[in-house]
């Protein structure tokens, strides 16, 4: 069976998601659960990447591993917790934890197998794409380009301002 190249590149991505994802909720420093985290949140824009949908690849790195990484490294210093303690967990949590875990994986595979994923159910008698692409992407009057800008000062301003409110004196 000759493997193409999209199906190594998809395997590749599945198994470091998955492999991330795994040792960023066993670790016990924080910091190493936040990298992993990132790990997967690239892999999720590689996907995108992978499937042509380059607008939502880019608002992945930027958002998410950018963005929302960010403030989960400023908020695991702020509290000054390296580390976690996981050894005195009870197998009553992990029970929990892996019977939500098989109830989740059960109720994604009733909705992928009961759903009709056919391009015919989808029409294009909107707005063309190349339109909402300009859109988005646009620096003119009704554009969104500025307006996530303008959310990413306010972020950072928000979050220095949280580093002097929590620092100590």
């Amino acid at each position: 069976m000759e493997l193409s190249t999209n199906l190594l590149i998809y395997s590749g991505l599945a198994l470091l998601m998955i492999a991330a994802a795994f040792a960023a909720v066993t670790t016990s420093r924080m910091m190493r659960a936040v990298t992993y985290l990132l790990f997967v949140l690239f892999g999720t824009a590689g996907l995108y990447f992978m499937v042509h949908y380059t607008f939502l690849g880019a608002v992945q790195i930027i958002v998410y591993a950018g963005g929302i990484v960010v403030l989960f490294i400023f908020a695991a210093l702020l509290i000054g917790k390296g580390t976690i303690d996981v050894t005195h967990t009870s197998k009553k949590r992990y029970f929990a934890g892996l019977l939500a875990s098989l109830s989740g994986m059960a109720m994604a595979l009733y909705l992928i197998n009961t759903t009709n994923f056919f391009a015919d159910k989808f029409t294009t008698d909107g707005v063309p794409m190349k339109v909402v692409g300009t859109a988005l992407m646009g620096t003119a009057k009704h554009n969104y380009v500025l307006t996530f800008e303008v959310l990413s000062i306010l972020l950072l301003a928000c979050m220095v301002g949280a580093i002097m409110i929590a620092r100590k004196k």
